[in-house]
């Protein structure tokens, strides 16, 4: 499935990136900004093949861990350490869409694969793409974005529906997918601008 191996690519170098900066934000020392990097990049992911009864892409597979080692080593080569006010800047904004978008897309494909329904594949959808940030922000003592931020989560809903949707009328293959993919960063880019916010009780 070259549209499932091409966004875990997507999703495992911008959420490694995204884990990156949120732990060079708190000053942790290097074993904490690499475990930081790693969950952010692959938390969700072993909790989606975990629900989905596979072997998790990570412990079988050395692309994963090759390429937030390769990440974290060109960031501290770059010294995006450096910046200041890091999780404001647009390089940081983009990174985490692309992670969140790529792994919903991931996510809701594996979900299409094992024979999920609706609620199956948009819960895996959502559980891929934000489980590795979540686990990051609890070991970091953080509100999770999830639970706080613009559209975050409703964005990985959105997007396994609509594969969803499109797996019943049998419409597959790299286009639509991309197509997917180009919807769900610009939904999130939009909603972050904008600060649109889902309605609150009270």
């Amino acid at each position: 499935m070259v549209g499932l191996e091409t966004a875990e690519i997507i999703g495992t170098i911008a959420f490694a990136l995204s884990g990156f900066y949120v732990a060079v934000k708190d000053r942790l020392d290097l074993l904490g900004v690499f475990i930081a990097s790693f969950l952010t990049a692959l938390g969700g992911g072993i909790v989606r093949d975990t629900i989905a009864s596979r072997a998790p892409y990570t412990f079988t597979h050395l692309l994963p861990s090759i390429l937030v080692i390769g990440v974290l080593v060109l960031s501290i080569f770059l010294k995006l350490h450096k910046k200041d006010e890091i999780e404001k800047k647009f390089y940081f904004i983009v990174s985490d869409t692309l992670g969140l978008v790529s792994f919903s897309i991931s996510g809701a494909l594996v979900g299409l694969h094992v024979g999920f329904n609706f609620f199956g594949v948009i819960l895996l959808a959502l559980l891929t793409a934000v489980g590795g940030g979540v686990m990051r922000d609890i070991l970091l003592n953080r509100v999770p974005i999830l639970l706080t931020s613009e559209f975050y989560g409703t964005v990985s809903l959105l997007i396994g529906a609509i594969l969803f949707a499109l797996n019943k009328m049998n419409i597959d293959g790299f286009l639509p997918l991309s197509v997917v993919f180009v919807f769900g960063v610009a939904i999130r880019l939009i909603a972050y601008y904008k600060s649109w916010h889902l309605p609150k009780i009270g």
